[in-house]
This record gives structure tokens, sequence and C-alpha cells, in this order.
């Protein structure tokens, strides 16, 4: 992959960044603080997850990936997750508002180097971005002290971190529930048939201890997976 200062002389290239938000004035804000510098260039805009994997299996050159965590038919976390299989050498940053000890985790599990508040994306996301580019993990300010105390107590008292309490498939399906899918629309899309859509959902139901698509849909947005 090309890659900042890929050329030999002359000026460097610019990184080549791949932007993936559901919200137009977000991406455009993005884009204006990360096209302002000489040495970063957003080259591809993606409206949601599934759009963002869909535009890196087409164009294998881009050097990062800046994802939102919450966004319509596919999460920023599932499509990093899907980018790192499909392109491993793709840097991916998230961009959430979330500050929020899971979502960071669940960053790092999916592939993630950085994790940068979009309350503070002026000030953090260019530095993100190049910590990323060098392979270099970014934490937003503030944030170490209690991921160092979170580590600190889980050690002393002999707790490991929490295992995804669903599987990637069944996250897949919560969120498309919790969005208004019906079982042979997310089939479709799933390209799986509306009875294992239904099995999915009760094993959901049943790992959750929840009852139906109400409890569903608003422990989705707690997890992040869709937006209140």
């Amino acid at each position: 992959m090309g890659g900042p200062g890929a050329a030999g002389g002359g000026a460097a290239e610019a990184a080549r960044i791949l932007l993936a938000d559901d919200h137009a004035l977000v991406r455009s804000g993005v884009r204006l603080i990360l096209d302002a510098e000489p040495d970063l260039q957003v080259v591809a805009e993606a409206g949601d997850g599934a759009e963002a994997v869909a535009l890196a299996r087409r164009d294998p050159e881009f050097d990062l990936a800046v994802l939102d965590i919450a966004m319509p038919r596919s999460t920023g976390l599932q499509a990093a997750r899907e980018l790192a299989r499909l392109r491993p050498g793709l840097r991916i940053l998230m961009l959430t508002m979330y500050d929020s000890e899971q979502y960071f985790f669940e960053a790092l599990r999916a592939g993630a180097c950085g994790y940068v508040l979009k309350s503070v994306a002026d000030r953090d996301l260019v530095q993100a971005c190049r910590a990323a580019l060098r392979d270099e993990p970014f934490i937003y300010p503030g944030a170490e002290t209690a991921l160092i105390r979170t580590w600190l107590d889980r050690f002393r008292e002999g707790r490991a971190l929490p295992d995804r309490p669903i599987t990637e498939r069944e996250e897949e399906i919560l969120k498309l529930v919790a969005e208004g899918h019906t079982s042979k629309e997310i089939g479709d899309i799933l390209v799986i048939s509306p009875k294992t859509v239904e099995r999915h959902r009760a094993n959901i139901l049943q790992k959750l201890g929840l009852r139906d698509r109400l409890e569903l849909t608003r422990y989705a947005i707690r997890a992040g997976l869709i937006e209140p």
C-alpha cells in the first residue's frame, strides 16, 4: 500500500483517508479539519459502515479509515472488524460522541488503534490520525487515568475484561431489529432465512434477559448500535 511519504523524493504524498459518518454536517466538519493539513486528505466518504466496507473493497489504496461508532445498517465497530479482516494494513480510527470505557475496549478489539471524541475533534483528530498512520495507539486526553484505574481494579479483584455478551452475527441482527426491520428484510440483508433470523433473535433475548423489541431497542441504544 502506498501511504504517506511513499513517493521517493519531492513532497510526501498526503495520507488517503476514508471517512464514514451518517451525518453529512459532521463529515463536512471533519473533512475541513483534515483537508487543512498538508499530510492528510479525505478521498472518500460513506454514510454508514456497510458503505465504508464496500468502498474499501473497491479501493485498496486507503491508508486510514475514520469511522463513527453509531451508524445505520452497520456500526463503525462492525465495519472496523470487517475492514481489519479485509485490509489488514489499513489503519482505523474511531470517532464518537460516547466517552465510554466499554466502547474504547470494543474499538480496540475491533482493530482500531485510536478513539477520538467528537466534542474535541478539532483539538485531537489530526494528532490521532498521525499517530494511527505511525501505527501508534491514540487515547483521548483524560481517558488514561480512568483506563489505568479500571485495569488495576480488575487485576486486584482477579477479574478479566468482560466478554462480548453476544456474537458478531447476533449483534448485526440486534441492530437491524432495533432499526425496525422485519425478519424477512433482515434475512434479505444478511442472506439468511427468516427462520434463522428468528432463531438468532430468540437467542439474543435469552442471552440479554430481554423480552421484546422495545427492550432490544433500548439495549441497542445503550450499546451504541443505534442512536436515540
